[in-house]
């Protein structure tokens, strides 16, 4: 993984939508995917990312689609390229939101044994803090979320034949709602028509690789038995999969990590150097699999 690692180190640095480094990370990414003989073609729809004491700042988001000549794509491998900061991690995120859930019962008991009414004002907290550091910065290099998502999209492809039926789709704004991936359905929906769609977004070197099939069928079905991996029903967070499988035949998003992943999630951590990438070269191996017959 010598060149992915170099490549790694190129896209590992913050790239907030409408940032100079998000422009350079698109244009690297372009030039990635021609080298190995894809024709790239850009889809521009509008973004805007929300700054601390600045509010929301407009900006165009691109998602990058890159097909061989004269090859008829059946599955589209897809990865968000840009990242994001927040001042909590995902893990804290995660548990800020499980912690209003539970206040909930935890009131209504309270209201019950005969407490004050006003215990009720103690649930608008969590929604107000939740709101208040749900900000996108640009001080996280993003590396396990997600250039190990779109570096898996371009080992399998190199796995791959030529001739493969195989796509790719590097989606833009991911992290301010899904954005890119919601306007390519809603404008280039004929693109995702009768295909497998194969998301990748956080693959890291630590935890189980875990399966979330938004529409399943028999490629996701081979992909999932491929790499063993755990089958999930519910994400917890919001992945590009959810809204591509709206316009696809099959959809699946892979995932690769565990709490300590989700502790560096948006944060000044997700850096290079904690990766060895041998999560990417598993998945992309197994997912190259497959996708080719009679592997």
């Amino acid at each position: 993984m010598t060149g992915y690692r170099a490549l790694l180190d190129a896209l590992a640095r913050p790239r907030l939508v409408g940032t100079p480094q998000h422009t350079a990370t698109r244009e690297l990414l372009t030039r990635e995917l021609a080298a190995r003989g894809f024709v790239v073609m850009e889809h521009r729809f509008a973004a805007a990312a929300r700054f601390p004491l600045r509010g929301s700042v407009a900006a165009e988001g691109i998602n990058l689609i890159a097909v061989r000549p004269r090859v008829r794509v059946t599955t589209w491998l897809t990865a968000h390229y840009d990242s994001k900061g927040q001042p909590l991690s995902m893990a804290w995120r995660l548990l800020l939101v499980a912690a209003a859930f539970l206040m909930i019962p935890a009131v209504l008991l309270a209201t019950q044994a005969g407490a004050s009414t006003w215990w009720w004002l103690a649930l608008l907290v969590f929604p107000a803090l939740f709101l208040a550091l749900n900000v996108a910065t640009d001080r996280s290099p993003g590396a396990v979320d997600n250039a190990t998502g779109v570096l898996t999209v371009l080992a399998a492809l190199d796995l791959l034949p030529p001739e493969a039926p195989v796509g790719a789709i590097l989606l833009d704004a991911e992290e301010l709602g899904l954005v890119g991936a919601r306007a390519l359905v809603r404008e280039r929906a004929n693109l995702l028509a009768a295909t497998a769609v194969i998301n990748f977004d956080g693959i890291d070197d630590r935890g189980g690789v875990i399966a979330f099939a938004h529409r399943p069928g028999a490629v996701t079905r081979s992909v999932t038995d491929r790499l063993a991996a755990r089958r999930g029903r519910r994400l917890p967070v919001l992945v590009d999969g959810i809204s591509l499988a709206q316009a696809s035949r099959e959809c699946l998003t892979i995932m690769r990590g565990d709490w300590a992943t989700a502790r560096v999630v948006h944060t000044s951590l997700d850096t290079a150097d904690r990766l060895t990438l041998s999560g990417v070269a598993e998945v992309a191996r197994a997912v190259a699999q497959a996708l080719t017959p009679h592997s």
